[in-house]
Formats: C-alpha cells, structure tokens, sequence
C-alpha cells in the first residue's frame, strides 16, 4: 500500500514509523531509570536500618573503596534526586511524543480521506 500514496502521505508515514521508534526508546529509558530510582530508593531505606559506625563500602568500577555513612547516605540522596527527574523528564518527552504521533496520524488520516482508519491497528 505504501508504493500507492501520494508523496507528501509517504513523508507522514515515514514520520509516523521514526516517532514510534523514538517512543519505544523513550519508553525503554524510562524504564531503566525507574527502575535504577527503585534500586536507589530501596538503598537508601535500607541504610536508615544501618548503625552509623558501620563500616561501609561503595562500589567504583571493580573496586569497593571504604565510605561514611554520612558521605554513602549524600550521594544515595543525590541520586535518587538526580532520578527523579530523569524520570520526570522522560514522562514530558513521552507525552510530546505521544501527542506528535496522533497529530501526525490525525494529518495522515484526513490527507487519505479517512480511508487510513484502520491505520493506527496496524501502527501501533
């Protein structure tokens, strides 16, 4: 079907293919990061649990390198923070894209005079 359309229908549909790609990206990176915010979250309950004069350990790389509690309990901090708004950031982009990819689809549907209605099964 798609060697029949009209060329400025072509372009839309190629559009279409390339955001749907970029959301299955987003979506896969919010992911990941939801679930490093879960990890990080759980790290830092669990180290409420913990007697501040414990020794402590951080991984870098191969290594575990001695921390305090005060510097290991920081940096979860830090990160949990810096995460959630990973994850908030990739929400917006996954909205932007959403409404994007129904715009477009709205555009392409009307440029085939709504003979693409059963495009967005296929898409999807």
């Amino acid at each position: 079907m798609q060697g029949n359309l009209p060329p400025e229908a072509q372009e839309k549909l190629e559009d279409l293919q390339d955001l749907q790609e970029k959301a299955q990206q987003v979506a896969a990176q919010k992911q990941q990061a939801e679930t490093q915010l879960q990890e990080s979250e759980t790290a830092l309950e669990e180290l409420d649990g913990i007697d501040e004069d414990a020794t402590m350990y951080r991984s870098v790389g191969e290594l575990l390198i001695e921390t305090a509690y005060d510097e290991a309990e920081d940096d979860l901090e830090e990160k949990v923070e810096s995460l959630e708004l990973r994850v908030d950031t990739l929400e917006k982009q996954e909205e932007r894209v959403q409404e994007q990819f129904e715009e477009l689809q709205t555009e392409l549907q009307s440029m085939l005079g709504g003979a693409g209605g059963g495009l967005g099964a296929g898409g999807a």
